[in-house]
């Protein structure tokens, strides 16, 4: 899988792919990820890309034409099954999104900010909006960088047990259910005797009953949902 992240503050992208699973991910060349410095795109010895809004109303608007431009370029290297803007009035990030853009082959998350972007990139550029949740961040980075975690980790190699993802909340629906490890008794609180049992039936009974009480409990919209 090929990733191509636009930002024009791409220092804020450093850390999340520079260690723990998505940098195994990219050493064992499962995954790319390029974070694309939109100001390398400007048409001005400033490298500004941004503008006031026509109309008036405060903040700036990341300009079409960088934007413009650099997808062009990327596109002209190869074919992109999404070009994703994070927007907060975006679909909103699940599981079943995750799973299936982890089935594409090269993916570009364009990362807002200020005001956001020229409306005609969302008319005429981007093949999807996604978001990550009923807020407003700062920009598109960090939101970028979740969509990217989400999908990363489900690609085949990249966790060492790979079916730890299966068993992730969110994948049947239901939250995961509670976990232990050792020791097996700690200042008196004891683990659950069924897992300690070695009985697989009763312990995946166990399980999904926990799930089940747990999402209703704490996220009774996900029964409501499904």
């Amino acid at each position: 899988m090929h990733i191509d992240i636009i930002t024009c503050l791409p220092r804020l992208l450093e850390s999340p792919f520079s260690d723990s699973i998505l940098k195994r991910a990219q050493q064992k060349e499962l995954v790319t990820v390029s974070i694309i410095d939109l100001r390398e795109y400007a048409n001005n010895k400033h490298r500004t890309t941004d503008d006031y809004a026509f109309g008036g109303g405060a903040g700036m608007v990341m300009m079409i034409e960088p934007i413009d431009r650099c997808i062009t370029e990327l596109k002209s290297k190869r074919q992109y099954d999404d070009i994703i803007y994070m927007s907060p009035d975006g679909e909103m990030l699940t599981q079943t999104i995750a799973n299936e853009l982890s089935l594409k082959k090269n993916l570009i998350l364009l990362c807002g900010h200020y005001k956001g972007v020229d409306e005609r990139v969302r008319e005429h550029l981007i093949t999807r909006e996604i978001s990550i949740g009923n807020y407003v961040l700062s920009g598109g980075e960090l939101a970028a960088a979740v969509v990217a975690d989400a999908v990363i980790r489900l690609l085949p190699g990249v966790l060492n047990d790979e079916t730890s993802a299966l068993t992730d909340s969110f994948q049947d629906g239901l939250v995961a259910p509670p976990v232990y490890t050792r020791p097996a008794e700690y200042k008196g609180w004891k683990v659950p005797e069924v897992l300690l049992s070695g009985h697989e039936a009763k312990i995946a009974q166990w399980k999904y009953e926990k799930s089940l009480e747990r999402t209703k409990n704490r996220r009774p919209d996900l029964l409501r949902n499904s």
